[in-house]
């Protein structure tokens, strides 16, 4: 979302990821309040110094990561690209340090709706997905900084999520918590 509104209105892409995760944070501490858990809005509050580094790191890395022309190429990174997000939000959420503030509106809505993490990360995506296609299409009448590749790493990502914590999330927590 973040991305196509830059694209749009030409607004700076990493302070509109920070706005979007500051919403997404303050989601989240009223979640947790209103489930009594209060533990959580420590590691709530600790994601908006977490996003502030991470959205200068963004900006960094749009403008000089270099990108293939290359189709098979392009399908290669992002094909590592779903697959390390989705290993990396998987453990951070199972050992329960503070995640980026996507991964943790995701755990919080898993939390208050008693589902999987990996489901209610494809649904989550998928939501944003078509809120930021609505905002294109109304906007500017074409769809912009959306293609496959976004499609397919809304579903990849939460399925990723998914067969991790199958396979691994006992495991963890055996280390963890044991």
């Amino acid at each position: 979302m973040p991305y196509s509104i830059s694209q749009i209105t030409g607004l700076n892409f990493g302070d509109l990821t920070f706005v979007v995760y500051t919403i997404f944070v303050l989601v989240q501490i009223i979640i947790h309040i209103r489930l009594k858990n209060h533990k959580r809005i420590a590691s709530d509050i600790l994601q908006l110094p977490l996003s502030l580094i991470f959205t200068r790191l963004l900006n960094i890395f749009t403008v000089y990561i270099p990108t293939s022309q290359n189709l098979g190429i392009r399908f290669i990174i992002l094909t590592f690209a779903i697959i390390c997000t989705g290993i990396g939000a998987a453990m951070s959420l199972s050992m329960q340090i503070v995640p980026n503030p996507g991964d943790g509106i995701v755990q919080a809505l898993a939390e208050r709706f008693d589902k999987s993490v990996g489901i209610t990360k494809n649904l989550f995506d998928c939501m944003n997905l078509s809120i930021t296609l609505c905002i294109s299409l109304f906007i500017t009448h074409q769809i912009i900084g959306v293609g496959i590749g976004t499609v397919i790493a809304v579903v990849g990502v939460g399925r990723v999520i998914a067969l991790f914590h199958h396979i691994f999330e006992s495991k963890i927590e055996y280390l963890i918590f044991d």
